[in-house]
């Protein structure tokens, strides 16, 4: 395809991976974008946002399990280790774990560099005699971990049930990824959401307040300021469906009207109903977390889970 040359100057000063990931999304049929995008500072605000809405339990029942079970942690993890945690954020949870394990340094990890010094600045103060190295990159890519940490044992920190925002293939690629990048005798602790009342789920992925909505439609205005992009704000809508046969949560940003819209100098086509699929949340039964980790190269060691069976805490060791 041919550009103009005002296209091809839009397409020389944009993040190459958030065009090539959203003009290939917006050029399947069906439409659909990678969940990363939604981190820049605005998206990452709206989901902390989010962590504390009534609706959103996982949140605050894996805190809870972070701060009931640290001596269990401590027991099962042992001291001395550095902790990698992927998508870092706010790293809101990470002091109950930091507190409980001794960590001999932090390696924080996440795609947005302004969110991600901002938290990490927070917790060295917090851990004054703790080493707190942060990266950023997106752990879907490769990365490299620094290398202050030389050949101290790892303990990797997946929280949030992140894992289930991907496909079942590419969630046992990102595990066998992470195998590789921590080591041998590394250990991981990971978040998995529980298959639970269809209403519930819903609810937790479109509440009362919009601030969900508010962090899906974000997407759009990062397209539009990053990309060159005229999408109408008010031509969208946030949807939130639970997928039975696949156990998942959809959202969407469903077209109002038929749309006509330039993204980085390409031209796309809605029809009304038609969506853009922006990320899927994938809810595990207990056997089905521990298939996936299996398959991911670890090997379940301990499993901790709330008195209503909402969300799971899974510690795997590197098999």
């Amino acid at each position: 395809m041919l550009l103009t040359q005002d296209a091809a100057n839009i397409a020389g000063s944009i993040d190459p991976a958030f065009r090539h990931d959203i003009v290939t999304g917006l050029s399947r049929s069906p439409k659909a974008t990678p969940p990363i995008w939604f981190y820049d500072r605005r998206g990452s605000e709206l989901f902390e946002a989010i962590t504390d809405l009534p609706e959103y339990y996982p949140t605050r029942t894996e805190t809870a399990l972070l701060a009931r079970h640290g001596a269990d942690f401590a027991a099962a993890v042992g001291e001395g280790r550095a902790v990698v945690e992927f998508g870092a954020g706010s790293s809101r949870k990470t002091p109950h774990l930091l507190r409980a394990i001794a960590p001999a340094a932090y390696v924080p990890i996440d795609i947005s560099g302004d969110f991600l010094h901002t938290s990490s600045a927070a917790l060295a103060e917090a851990f004054p005699g703790l080493p707190v190295l942060p990266v950023v990159g997106d752990f879907n890519r490769p990365l490299a971990l620094p290398t202050a940490i030389g050949g101290m044992p790892r303990l990797g920190f997946f929280p949030g049930s992140t894992i289930g925002n991907m496909e079942p293939d590419a969630a046992v690629d990102l595990l066998r990824a992470m195998r590789r990048l921590l080591g041998d005798g590394a250990k991981l602790l990971i978040g998995m959401d529980r298959i639970k009342d269809r209403d519930r789920l819903i609810a937790a992925y479109d509440d009362a307040q919009g601030v969900t909505a508010a962090f899906n439609m974000n997407l759009i205005e990062r397209v539009n300021r990053e990309l060159e992009g005229d999408l109408p704000i008010d031509g969208f809508a946030h949807r939130a469906i639970w997928n039975d046969e696949k156990a998942r949560i959809e959202m969407h940003l469903e077209a109002q009207r038929a749309l006509h819209f330039q993204v980085a100098g390409r031209s796309f086509h809605m029809d009304a109903g038609e969506t853009i699929h922006t990320e899927s949340s994938h809810k595990y039964g207990a056997r089905d977390g521990r298939l996936l980790l299996r398959a991911g190269g670890w090997a379940p060691a301990a499993e901790w889970t709330d008195d209503d069976g909402l969300f799971a805490l899974v510690l795997a060791e590197a098999g």
